[in-house]
């Protein structure tokens, strides 16, 4: 055995997923509203010119693979860097490579930046210079909303493609395509393969990866038919994607919340469920639990934010699971309790006017009078006791500052408790302007 042959068998096999990575776009699983005839990232492939672009979807959608694809159409060197593990120096390194492989070979770099989002302005800036010359086509990879996380300067020289989680059925054709590569004389129950598709939650890396420890534990267990046990013994736990700080964080935050709001019970419980399932925090969960009631119930219902304080009190106490159920059951109430967001828009009402306005006098009626030299100066002078007047109430008093324009911030609804308040409220005016006349 020659020394060429001996080095070979001691390379390790690359993983499952660099063998199964597309060499041709046609090839791609998934993407089809991009990469479909006609569609924009088939036409830049087609076009036969290179530009700059940002793709920006989540784990495992094949952000990594287009990029390489699009060197491999267009002959371009492909320079890859992480923005989490490289710098301004790695940046610079990268550029000096640029030139050096324009001058020698004549052929364009494409510089790929992962995860894109981590790099801060600065370095941003480091590379846009030689995109604007034309040295390199950048190509941007990000998981997080790039309108939030990149320079205004760069993404006006990017187009951004938005890239889809995987469906069911895409995700099928990919396990398919890891069987025949990694466990081509495996069987799999219907179970157990639903199961595993269940499990990546429409992440081709995570499939593939799953399928590649699979390989390992069916070869060393001797099983030539994977069922549902054998996954549970082979597997963690099953868990949902599920980005805690990024970019679905919030996307499910959005939709609990919109639940509530739109007083949808099922679909409330279904996007807390699923944040719960997927790790999320319960404190951070309670803590936005308690705002809804605030922001969405108001006054139209205040049992809702005592109910709120108390399902937060009782995870406090009970923690996780049966916390949990308090957490439920509150955000059960608020999707069915009456909806007011007037204090919400009263409170944003006035803290806009007051921005604006200029820092008003308080009217020397409503000063406070601790002391006789106060009192000289008329300090709580003509101030009506509201307990001392009829219905205690002082109709036709001001509260506002001299020379104020008549402003009304609070606006109550016609539903729960509000309705009750507005009554209230119509009828204290109707004093008010009685007693003016």
């Amino acid at each position: 055995m020659s020394s060429a042959d001996l080095f070979a068998l001691n390379q390790p096999a690359a993983p499952l997923a660099e063998r199964l990575r597309p060499k041709h776009i046609d090839e791609v699983i998934g993407q089809s509203h991009l990469l479909g005839e006609g569609k924009p990232l088939r036409l830049a492939f087609q076009s036969g010119k290179l530009h700059s672009m940002i793709l920006w979807g989540p784990p495992g959608v094949g952000k990594t693979t287009l990029a390489r694809l699009m060197a491999s159409a267009f002959d371009a060197e492909f320079v890859p860097l992480s923005a989490v593990l490289s710098g301004v120096k790695d940046i610079r390194e990268a550029i000096a490579q640029a030139e050096q492989t324009l001058q020698q070979n004549g052929r364009h770099t494409i510089l790929f930046v992962d995860e894109v989002h981590r790099f801060n302005k600065s370095q941003q800036d480091a590379f846009l210079p030689f995109v604007e010359q034309g040295l390199v086509t950048f190509i941007g990879a990000t998981t997080e909303n790039p309108s939030f996380e990149l320079n205004n300067a760069l993404l006006s020289r990017a187009q951004v493609y938005v890239l889809q989680s995987l469906d069911e059925a895409e995700m099928g054709q990919l396990f398919e395509r890891a069987q025949q590569a990694a466990l081509p004389d495996v069987t799999f129950e219907a179970a157990a393969r639903e199961r595993v598709i269940g499990y990546a939650d429409g992440d081709a890396r995570r499939l593939l990866n799953v399928m590649e420890q699979l390989q390992t534990a069916a070869a060393s267990a001797g099983k030539k038919i994977i069922d549902a046990a054998f996954l549970d013994n082979t597997l963690a736990q099953k868990m949902r994607r599920f980005d805690k700080g990024g970019e679905a964080f919030y996307d499910q935050i959005s939709a609990l919340h919109k639940s509530v709001r739109g007083s949808n019970p099922d679909a409330a419980l279904y996007w807390l469920v699923r944040m719960l399932d997927g790790g999320a925090d319960p404190r951070y969960l309670a803590r936005r639990i308690v705002r809804m009631a605030w922001e969405d119930i108001g006054l139209a219902d205040p049992r809702a934010i005592q109910l709120c304080n108390d399902a937060a009190a009782t995870y406090e106490r009970l923690g996780s699971p049966e916390g949990e159920l308090a957490l439920a059951q509150a955000v059960l109430y608020l999707a069915v309790a009456a909806k007011s967001n007037a204090g919400y828009v009263a409170y944003n009402a006035a803290r806009a006017f007051i921005s604006q306005d200029g820092s008003r006098e308080v009217p020397l009626h409503l000063r406070n009078a601790p002391t006789k030299l106060m009192k000289q100066l008329d300090y709580g002078k003509d101030y009506r006791y509201a307990h001392d007047e009829a219905g205690g109430y002082a109709a036709g008093e001001n509260y506002f500052p001299d020379g104020m324009p008549e402003v009304s911030f609070y606006e109550p609804t016609e539903r729960g408790l509000e309705a009750k308040i507005a009554e209230k409220l119509a009828h204290l005016r109707e004093l008010d302007a009685k007693a003016k006349k």
